[in-house]
């Protein structure tokens, strides 16, 4: 953490002036206070900036992110019927509520599994492995990756047309 805590103190005024928007997603509260402070500050400084948003998951888990929208929509709609409750509502109370859909998961490092990695957000997502750790990942190897997303049928769970 004494790493991400250097990182935000060293680059956030440049993500300021390039126009990066920061966010950081997981279960921030089991940081140290500083670097609670830290993440605030960078985010509040970073706000509204636009050109592009930079979403940084630390502690976080797809099993915790459900739970906490689950009980952030309680907390949002007390007295009201779980009944109520479907998957656009629940997806708004998500880390990434305001984020479009994930379209690509790119998985380094060898494994085949997504490992509780933005699980409601990844069940239409292509799933792309390559065994090269994270960071040796070339741009040459991002776009191989954009070329075989550019050849997939993506049909969001339909059937395989006959």
């Amino acid at each position: 953490m004494n790493l991400f805590s250097s990182y935000l103190q060293r680059e956030v005024d440049q993500m300021e002036e390039n126009g990066v928007k920061l966010i950081v997603v997981g279960d921030k509260s089991k940081f140290s206070d500083d670097l609670q402070e830290l993440i605030r500050k960078a985010e509040v400084q970073t706000q509204h900036n636009t050109k592009i948003t930079l979403r940084v998951a630390a502690n976080y888990g797809g099993r915790w992110d459900l739970i906490q929208a689950a009980k952030a929509w309680e907390l949002a709609n007390p007295g009201v019927s779980i009944q109520s409750l479907n998957e656009e509502v629940l997806s708004t109370y998500l880390c990434t509520g305001d984020a479009p859909e994930m379209d690509l998961l790119i998985r380094t490092g060898g494994e085949s599994r997504i490992s509780n990695f933005m699980l409601w957000q990844a069940a239409y997502a292509e799933l792309y492995f390559i065994n090269t750790l994270w960071p040796d990942f070339t741009v040459k190897q991002f776009q191989d990756a954009l070329d075989w997303f550019s050849k997939r049928d993506r049909r969001f769970g339909s059937a395989a047309p006959f």
